[in-house]
């Protein structure tokens, strides 16, 4: 393809674009396809012969298409969001056109500051302490390894990474049965191990994590001749938005010399409105703060921050500097690479910045207010229905629910949820509180309407009542 055919296959890919979102509400949220479907349409082997970009283009719209969730769509209700705001496309465009790898200050200085600016102005617009540093992951899975890493680090003297971890004391980390496998993961690839995850019971409407609880193993572990290292707390699980109790475990941590990693993957975004900002109360006081800013914010995937009160920690843990890496005859300079797991890194600040500019932070607050406001309005209508109770009420814009029809409960909700989703007009999806199958609802699409989340209920009901 030469630069003037990329011009015009650009400018019809626009056009596409805006269409697609302009009828996403046409479309069945969830790919109705059946497995195995996309992959009978491929052929077996690649071209030898260059192919004409409008056979590619029409083999999308007949081959891809028909597979694809629309994540973007206004009645997306399941999991969290994955928002792509307009201009966060727009920077994603740029991004994509000049393909830098911004893994040092040298490789693009404006990357770098431009993230350092970014970190800054998201630090301050959640009410975050100036002795906050970010710096940008691709995923808060990515967040929790690094944090977990330096849990390990700090804990072992830093000498884990020269040494192993044969022979060591057994590392024990903490945290409530609410977190997200993300935090097991970070387990296993620590070296740390699944059987020295130690998960507590919850206590209160916000299933946070049992203080006293917390308190004992901990004192428990030392006796036993374990090795305390950290405490990985929560607020908005994904479940169903569990929110530990922020203040209480930082300052057991403190009293305990643990290092503190908040999750807040989903629900840190909400902190940008001041008025919320009382359910993680104690957040900084952490060691180590994630929040995804494609999750509500409305940034495209993948684009999440990270906070430290001491990054020296993680770069300790982390950081590398063979001499082809260096940057020589500058003053001392900031190289991200070092504060995360890849050594390459994509230019995420620049979405960022367009962002924020383009709908400025009143304009962000508005949209999650709203979908605050519309997801807590439906819980009350589902709550009047007679057949239905809300087994959780909303944190922020997520709350659980259940049918109560006859028979199986926990099989006839999620015949529910499939009959819903098979229909195509909102996706749901479901989880377990107190061992019971409940049925998730989550305000949080950019585009999303009070109308949407409307039509919601209706369909809700009307399918409820046909099973």
């Amino acid at each position: 393809m030469q630069w003037n055919e990329f011009e015009e296959w650009s400018q019809k890919m626009a056009t596409w674009a805006a269409d697609y979102h302009r009828t996403l509400r046409d479309r069945p949220v969830r790919s109705q396809v059946s497995p195995g479907d996309t992959l009978a349409l491929l052929p077996d082997r690649a071209p030898n012969d260059a192919e004409p970009m409008k056979d590619i283009i029409d083999d999308f719209e007949r081959i891809v298409m028909p597979g694809i969730t629309h994540w973007q769509h206004p009645r997306f209700f399941a999991y969290f969001p994955s928002n792509a705001a307009p201009p966060s496309i727009l920077a994603e465009q740029i991004v994509s056109a000049i393909s830098a790898q911004c893994m040092l200050w040298q490789t693009s200085p404006s990357a770098t500051e431009l993230e350092t600016r970014m970190l800054e102005w998201i630090c301050e617009g959640l009410g975050l302490p100036d002795a906050f540093t970010g710096v940008i992951q691709d995923s808060a899975s990515s967040a929790t390894l690094a944090a977990v890493l330096t849990m390990r680090e700090r804990a072992l003297n830093w000498q884990g990474n020269q040494q192993g971890l044969s022979g060591q004391k057994a590392i024990r980390i903490y945290c409530s049965d609410q977190v997200h496998t993300s935090i097991d993961r970070a387990i296993w690839v620590s070296g740390i191990g699944q059987d020295n995850l130690i998960k507590l019971p919850t206590t209160g409407p916000r299933k946070s994590i049992d203080i006293n609880a917390l308190k004992a193993v901990i004192a428990k572990d030392r006796a036993a001749g374990y090795l305390p290292a950290g405490i990985i707390a929560v607020t908005g699980s994904t479940g169903m938005g569990a929110c530990d109790d922020i203040q209480a475990v930082t300052e057991l941590a403190a009293a305990e010399g643990l290092f503190t990693h908040l999750d807040a993957a989903w629900a840190g975004s909400a902190m940008f409105c001041p008025e919320f900002r009382e359910i993680w109360a104690g957040a900084e006081n952490c060691d180590s703060i994630v929040f995804n800013p494609h999750k509500w914010l409305g940034a495209q995937f993948d684009c999440s921050v990270q906070f430290l009160r001491d990054p020296d920690a993680l770069r300790q843990t982390l950081a590398i500097r063979p001499e082809y890496l260096k940057t020589h005859g500058q003053q001392e300079v900031t190289d991200y690479s070092e504060w995360s797991v890849p050594l390459g890194r994509r230019f995420r600040a620049l979405k960022l910045w367009f962002l924020m500019r383009a709908y400025g932070l009143d304009g962000l607050r508005m949209r999650m207010r709203n979908h605050v406001a519309w997801a807590q309005k439906l819980a009350t209508r589902i709550a009047a229905e007679p057949d239905f109770e809300i087994v959780t009420d909303p944190i922020f814009s997520l709350f659980t629910f259940r049918y109560l029809g006859d028979g199986d409960l926990d099989d006839l909700n999620q015949r529910l949820v499939d009959h819903l989703n098979d229909d195509g007009r909102i996706y749901l999806t479901q989880t377990f509180v107190d061992g019971k199958k409940v049925i998730r609802f989550q305000v949080g699409q950019f585009d999303c309407t009070e109308d949407d989340v409307s039509f919601a209920f209706d369909t809700i009901l009307q399918v409820a009542r046909a099973l």
